[in-house]
């Protein structure tokens, strides 16, 4: 059998991979046990999601497993071994001020989860293609010293700078920065999948995601900017913008289009590779663009304040420049704009609302 293995399978990526693999794969395993509930409320829980890929892909198979403890992961591993040809882990703790709240718990799901992951792979599926959902918060707050300048409705990058015209590359240092501690414990998790596949020689990738989103994001105020954004749109409940003004942009990733990156680079796996995946310079917003968008996508004004308070670490100005992984994989491109991404995201909401 060829089996794809989907951790955070009921989230906002790893349900969009269960979708797009249940076609190309015989079986696909999930392992989700919505900590998302448990990270941000019940508002954020994942069990709809779950609920929805077990009625909907008869190939899927979904097992409550925790990636902190090895013991319920080897069941897995051991039941489907070799069979297993492409593990894509994107399950994780993801908020920069959740994780200061638990750092232990942060820091067990996102570096050792990820660490047991890679060891199960080695020992059990050590051809698999492993792939990492990583994150441009590895970075820290570098990318706030770069030359920025204030416009109307946004902070941009200095036109004459490397970075203006495709955005952040992957040789900016990850050294010598204020990560946050979910950014230190992201860190740990993308050098052991860098690791494993240069010391061991595995096929790994490690992806660092700018705002990932889609339809199937269970948002909340702590994760989740567009898709929050969009709920508080929809409900009327007031929205905080922290910090710069409301001017911090962001690039944006339609689910899609990156499990497509995904699904490129398993075709033609490379060793510890990383790329950084995003909008780039095709799909990114400042929080007031954002806002002006989702106005006009539901017709109603919002309801928002400010705070001077910035998030510790936040990026000021993101954009992710996919140069190299098109290089590598010249057949991939973006498939969703921001306008239509946005107006998806309406559309799931409102109908599980």
């Amino acid at each position: 059998m060829n089996i794809a293995l989907v951790t955070g399978s009921a989230g906002l990526i790893g349900s969009e991979a269960v979708s797009f693999f249940s076609e190309k794969f015989d079986l696909v395993i999930g392992i989700d046990n919505n900590m998302r509930q448990y990270f941000f409320g019940q508002e954020a829980s994942t069990a709809w999601n779950r609920n929805r890929l077990e009625e909907q892909f008869a190939n899927y198979k979904h097992y409550q497993a925790d990636i902190r403890e090895v013991s319920q992961l080897e069941v897995i591993f051991k039941e489907f071994g070799a069979d297993i040809k492409l593990i894509l882990h994107t399950a994780a703790q993801p908020s920069h001020d959740w994780a200061a709240r638990e750092p232990f718990t942060d820091f067990s799901v996102n570096a050792n989860g990820t660490l047991n992951m890679l060891e199960m792979t080695r020992l059990h599926c050590p051809e698999a293609v492993f792939i990492f959902t990583s994150t441009n918060k590895v970075y820290g707050d570098n990318p706030n010293f770069l030359p920025l300048i204030e416009t109307e409705t946004r902070w941009e990058i200095d036109t004459n700078h490397q970075y203006f015209e495709n955005g952040i590359d992957e040789n900016l240092s990850i050294d010598h920065t204020k990560h946050s501690l979910f950014g230190a414990s992201k860190v740990a998790a993308d050098i052991l999948v860098q690791e494993y596949g240069r010391y061991f020689g595995m096929k790994t990738g490690i992806f660092r995601g700018g705002c990932l989103t889609g339809p199937n994001h269970s948002g909340t105020q702590l994760h989740g900017f567009l898709a929050y954004l969009m709920k508080c749109a929809i409900t009327g409940n007031h929205y905080t913008i922290f910090g710069y003004k409301g001017k911090q942009v962001r690039d944006n990733i339609h689910s899609y289009d990156l499990v497509n990156m995904f699904w490129h680079f398993y075709q033609n796996p490379r060793v510890g590779e990383v790329y950084n995946a995003g909008g780039g310079r095709f799909a990114n917003c400042s929080m007031l663009e954002g806002i002006t968008i989702c106005e006009e996508i539901t017709g109603k004004k919002m309801s928002y304040s400010y705070s001077e308070t910035n998030r510790i670490g936040d990026h000021i100005w993101y954009i992710s420049d996919l140069s190299k992984f098109k290089e590598h994989y010249p057949t991939w491109n973006w498939k969703y704009g921001l306008n239509e991404t946005l107006q998806q995201i309406h559309d799931g909401i409102t109908s599980r609302l």
